[in-house]
């Protein structure tokens, strides 16, 4: 999750400079003539930043997916282990109920009958 949020830093981080340079050209007491230069040679260099970003986003969505897969799949194990414990616990206990406990006084009917 951290990398998560420093890509997502990271990327801010770049386009807040940009958007700061742009603005620094815009109000800088630069004859128009070197302020268009700084501009144009800005907007080129934003297809390479746009680029950067880009592939910074994807490895960070990468990872998430990665993540995800990995706590999904933790997941599923937990559950059918779970499951596992469950089918044995219910098993034991049909067992337990369908063996004749010999504390338990037997069938005494007939005796009775035969007095």
């Amino acid at each position: 999750m951290s990398n998560n949020r420093s890509g997502i830093f990271i990327g801010g981080m770049m386009l807040g400079a940009t958007l700061g340079a742009l603005a620094g050209l815009l109000a800088a007491p630069r004859p128009g003539r070197e302020t268009r230069k700084l501009l144009k040679k800005s907007a080129d260099a934003l297809p390479e930043l746009a680029e950067d970003i880009s592939t910074s986003v994807q490895i960070q969505a990468d990872r998430l997916s990665a993540t995800a897969l990995q706590n999904w799949d933790d997941t599923l194990e937990r559950l059918r282990e779970a499951i596992a414990a469950g089918v044995e616990a219910t098993q034991r206990e049909s067992q337990a109920l369908n063996r004749p406990n010999p504390a338990e006084p037997k069938n005494t009917d007939s005796l009775t009958q035969n007095l």
